[in-house]
């Protein structure tokens, strides 16, 4: 596979899990990283060890709140700053801040979800997508979910912001194309991750999954950080406006049931 020598990728998000996951894999393919976030201790120990596994490159961070335009716009500042240009965005930052029944649901739980996932999403690709056309192209990679498409009881701010994602990818995808600058998305399925051990160790939530799984098993930060690098890549130069699961097949069947959790 072509590496990405050369090349300057912004990650948000990048200080664990999926993001780190998939900062470090650009990293060791020769890319100049830049990973965002809020945390900036969390950031410091992600650069240090994207940087211990990625000599000659450059590993740095933006402390960046992605539902603040102006932390959006300094991010993708400093991520210009090791080419002048910005070759790739994989907009990851993300997750709920509301879990219930919709009757019962708090508003502003569910406003603050839509705010960072779609709004966080849409700020990134805004300030990112300038910077792309004046260096000629570029690559941009959402971050979606099964639940983009497909029903998770009592999580209905994370599926509605996830599905508007996904629109704002094809929106996106069609007006930057004339740019040379490619937009899609990836769908990860259950991956296991900090934020999910909560149902990776175990119980009905996880037999849940796991029954609606063709290939039935956990994923890993692995298995998001190749998608993402192909689309990221050299590889997917004709490839736009798609929504890539990396999920076993879950989306052929039905989603997962919160119920024993969240369902009030």
């Amino acid at each position: 596979m072509p590496g990405m020598e050369g090349m300057a990728a912004l990650v948000t998000g990048g200080g664990s899990g999926i993001g780190f996951g998939c900062a470090r894999r650009f990293a060791t393919d020769g890319a100049h990283v830049t990973i965002a976030g809020r945390t900036e201790t969390r950031l410091a120990a992600a650069v240090g060890e994207i940087a211990a596994a990625a000599p000659g490159v450059t590993v740095q961070y933006a402390v960046c709140d992605v539902t603040d335009e102006a932390d959006v716009e300094r991010a993708v500042a400093t991520a210009t700053q090791p080419t002048g240009n910005l070759d790739v965005l994989f907009a990851c930052a993300g997750g709920s801040l509301h879990g219930g029944p919709i009757v019962a649901s708090d508003a502003d739980g569910w406003r603050a979800t839509v705010d960072l996932n779609l709004v966080g999403t849409f700020l990134c690709i805004k300030h990112a997508a300038p910077v792309m056309m004046r260096g000629g192209g570029g690559s941009i990679v959402g971050m979606s979910s099964i639940a983009g498409h497909t029903t998770h009881r009592f999580m209905s701010a994370y599926c509605a912001s996830k599905a508007g994602i996904e629109m704002l990818v094809k929106c996106a995808a069609d007006e930057l194309g004339e740019h040379d600058i490619r937009v899609n998305a990836v769908q990860p399925g259950i991956v296991d991750t900090e934020l999910m051990s909560f149902i990776t160790a175990g119980g009905p939530i996880l037999d849940s999954y796991y029954a609606n799984m063709p290939v039935s098993r956990v994923g890993t930060v692995d298995d998001i950080a190749a998608a993402v690098r192909y689309l990221a890549g050299p590889e997917s130069t004709w490839v736009t406006g798609q929504m890539f699961g990396i999920d076993g097949g879950h989306q052929l069947r039905r989603g997962p049931d919160y119920g024993s959790v969240l369902g009030g």
